[in-house]
């Protein structure tokens, strides 16, 4: 951790003051930016390529009416409720990478030399996404869970957890909840006891949420080694 990284709200430590007024987010490489920004940047490519090309082959007649045709389709794939939810929930996984970003660099979740934890990548989930993070040297799990206000704010989420990997502390996955799964009430979320590496915690779900090394029934295989929670009190 940074010397004088805030640990608590409103810090009122000189070195987190010094700090929080001398830290910068180092500015990302071109390659870091394209892929940041690949999903735009390949829609407007790919937008721009096709009315060129069919513009220019075809006519300014059929340009029209496959504008007609893409916008007919839209508005079908938003009017039919799965594939509206399809549709919502990816883009949900564009937007959330950029949220953690914002929330990381407003938390100064960053090694000395300004670089934030990288994104590998953004899955959908059914209470909302699950992003994975690369902790570079110099920030830890324990960095993020401190920020968890700030990051639950800047993913405009309902709330969020992180899940620590057993055998690579590098690496975590920060779950983005926005709604409960099937209207599950708080006290049924599933939770892990830190203190049982080997189960669930007293009066959990038991059987529906396995512990470490076992991947929970809604999960894909590579999630199966994450199993313990980040205990937030």
């Amino acid at each position: 951790m940074a010397s004088g990284r805030p640990r608590q709200p409103n810090d009122p430590s000189v070195m987190a003051s010094l700090e929080a007024v001398l830290s910068r987010v180092a500015r990302p490489g071109l390659v870091a930016r394209l892929w940041h920004w690949r999903y735009g940047t390949g829609l407007a490519v790919g937008v721009l390529l096709g009315i060129v090309g069919i513009g220019v082959t075809l006519g300014p007649g059929w340009l029209i009416a496959t504008a007609a045709a893409v916008t007919g389709v839209q508005v079908a794939a938003l009017a039919w409720p799965p594939s509206r939810r399809r549709l919502i929930a990816r883009a949900w996984r564009v937007i959330t990478p950029h949220r953690v970003r914002t929330g990381c660099t407003h938390a100064w979740i960053q090694t000395r030399d300004g670089r934030l934890p990288t994104v590998l990548y953004t899955v959908p989930a059914e209470f909302g996404e699950r992003v994975w993070l690369w902790c570079r040297a110099g920030i830890t799990a324990g960095d993020l869970a401190a920020a968890r206000e700030i990051l639950r704010t800047a993913c405009w989420a309902s709330d969020v957890r992180l899940v620590v990997n057993d055998r690579r502390s590098h690496i975590v996955v920060l779950e983005v909840i926005r709604r409960r799964p099937g209207g599950t009430p708080d006290l049924a979320w599933p939770q892990l006891d830190p203190r049982q590496p080997d189960g669930p915690a007293p009066g959990g779900p038991g059987p529906d949420f396995p512990g470490p090394g076992s991947p929970r029934p809604d999960e894909p295989a590579s999630y199966s080694g994450f199993g313990r929670l980040w205990p937030f009190g």
